[in-house]
Order: structure tokens, then sequence, then C-alpha cells
């Protein structure tokens, strides 16, 4: 299979996917536009988002990613939720602060995963990257660690670990 096809279809499936997650249906119309429009995306961006597919022969990534997306839109999503809600109830349990986590992936992917991740949980948001010093800043709404070593391992320890083996 070819380079170019490869990367399409690297975009093609799993925007696919997320496109009828989101839209919460699975009829042939909204089955039929995900492809549609997937396809369009793939054709005009996969050589810019997809820089090394070879990577995209390795079946454990794929593995690593689908597992990592289950884990976050299941239990880490709705624990973040649940702790959220408990803070707007007992709003004296707030502990907002800004913490440094740093973190040790290589790629722009891996980066680009753990933040999104970061940023996408309630609760956290990351409000600046330094790559040079390798480090995120996060505005942390119940900080409980203000060290970083402490603060990377309750926030995006987890995160990291599947950024790495997906990404990296």
């Amino acid at each position: 299979m070819s380079r170019k096809i490869l990367s399409i279809l690297a975009l093609v499936v799993p925007l696919t996917i997320l496109y009828l997650i989101y839209t919460g249906t699975i009829d042939y119309f909204e089955a039929f536009l995900g492809i549609i429009v997937s396809i369009i995306v793939g054709l005009l961006f996969a050589d810019i988002v997809v820089k090394n597919p070879g990577k995209l022969y390795n079946p454990v990534r794929w593995i690593y990613g689908l597992l990592y997306a289950f884990l976050y839109f299941t239990i880490i999503e709705a624990k973040a939720h649940l702790q959220v809600i408990s803070l707007i109830i007992n709003p004296s349990r707030l502990k907002p602060a800004i913490v440094r986590i740093p973190y040790n992936v290589k790629t722009d992917y891996a980066v680009t995963a753990i933040a999104n991740s970061i940023t996408n949980t309630p609760g956290t948001v990351v409000i600046d990257i330094d790559e040079s010093r390798k480090v995120m800043y996060v505005h942390w709404i119940k900080a409980i660690k203000l060290s970083d070593e402490e603060a990377r391992k309750m926030v995006s320890e987890l995160f990291e670990k599947y950024a790495y083996k997906i990404f990296d």
C-alpha cells in the first residue's frame, strides 16, 4: 500500500468513527456523510498530519489508542465530572492554582495528545507549553499537590504513558 493511501486511511478511519460517536447516530446517511467528509479531510491534510506513516503498521499502537480512548471517555472523564460536581456542591474544597507539569515525550503528536487530554478533562486546562523546558502550565481547579512531579503524577501521568506508547 502506498504511503499516501496509508496516510489518508490513517485519518479517514478515526475521523469517521469520531464523527459517528459525536453525532450519536448510526444510520446510513450519517455514516455516508462521515466517510465523505473524512475522505476530503484525509485528501487535504494527510501529508501535513501524518509525518511518519511507517508507524501506522504497528498494530500495538492502534490497540493502545483504542484502549486509551475507551478508558478516557468512560472512566477518566466520568471521575473528573463527578469531582467537578462535588466542587460545585461544596465550593469550600476549591483550591485553584497554576501548576507546572513536566513531560518526557518527544513528538509533537504526543505533546498535543497530553495537552488535549488535560484540557478536555473537567477541572484542568493547559494554558501554556514551554517546549524548551518541556513543561506545561496547567490551571487545576483542585490543586492537591503543587510540586512539579506530584502534580504530574496526579494530572498527566496516565495520559503521558499512553501518548508515549501511541505516538513516540
